[in-house]
């Protein structure tokens, strides 16, 4: 198992949990992520969703070992498929970042309602570097970020902080370490306040835009990304970064 789901006092809570790989977007990740999900969304039981992870890392972005072994063609349709679960879901779907995030794990970021992040988290799309580009994450990037600040982070593919995460709207609020975790109850116990009408009725309205966004672009920009990571310089930028890292 990859992903991991509890579900307790109406609130399901799916947990990351491939430290071999730093949560990288595997397809089996990506595919128990999905399952989890679904099954959150359709617990009548449930009134919010907390997306966290165990280990370090949060989320290392793409599977690099699986897009190197032409294993990673459907990898880009399934992140957009899940920003657009994460969107859609009838429950509002919460982020606790602990740990780094890289390139395709900001597409689950971008796609949550609400990210609680503790101070020392960090936060790089490298795609650039690699001869990717963020095609399928860009999907609900562009709906959080201002285009000034995208263009940065985007094309530069820097490290940049929580706090400054939140300034540019990627994350809701950044807090101390100390406190992740009871700025994430405290958020938890509010959600569970609201009806499940109110709750999916009100999301509704606030993701028209990126749902909107997903159905018009999504399916060019999982074809363009699965190009890039099938281009021949992708491939060497993905063979010398894997054999720095091994």
């Amino acid at each position: 198992m990859s992903v991991l789901l509890d579900v307790a006092a109406g609130i399901a809570t799916i947990t990351l949990d491939s430290p071999h790989n730093r949560n990288a977007l595997s397809r089996q990740l990506m595919t128990e992520l999905s399952g989890h999900l679904t099954a959150a969304g359709q617990d009548p039981e449930v009134r919010a969703v907390l997306l966290r992870s165990s280990g370090r890392v949060f989320c290392s972005g793409a599977d690099l070992t699986e897009a190197r072994a032409g294993l990673g063609a459907d990898g880009p349709r399934a992140i957009v498929g899940l920003q657009r679960q994460i969107a859609t879901l009838p429950k509002p779907v919460v982020v606790e970042l602990a740990g780094p995030v890289r390139a395709g794990g900001l597409g689950l970021v971008g796609a949550a309602d609400v990210v609680i992040a503790a101070e020392s988290v960090t936060f790089a799309l490298t795609e650039v570097r690699l001869g990717l580009a963020p095609s399928a994450i860009s999907l609900s990037l562009l709906e959080r970020l201002t285009p000034r600040a995208a263009a940065d982070v985007f094309l530069s593919g820097r490290t940049f902080d929580a706090a400054e995460a939140a300034a540019i709207g990627l994350v809701t609020r950044c807090v101390p370490d100390a406190g992740l975790a009871a700025a994430v109850a405290g958020t938890l116990a509010e959600l569970a306040e609201g009806s499940p009408q109110g709750l999916a009725e009100t999301k509704r309205l606030l993701t028209a835009g990126l749902v909107a966004r997903i159905d018009r672009d999504g399916e060019e920009a999982a074809a363009r990304s699965a190009e890039l990571f099938a281009s021949p310089e992708a491939q060497q930028a993905m063979r010398a970064f894997l054999s720095r890292r091994a």
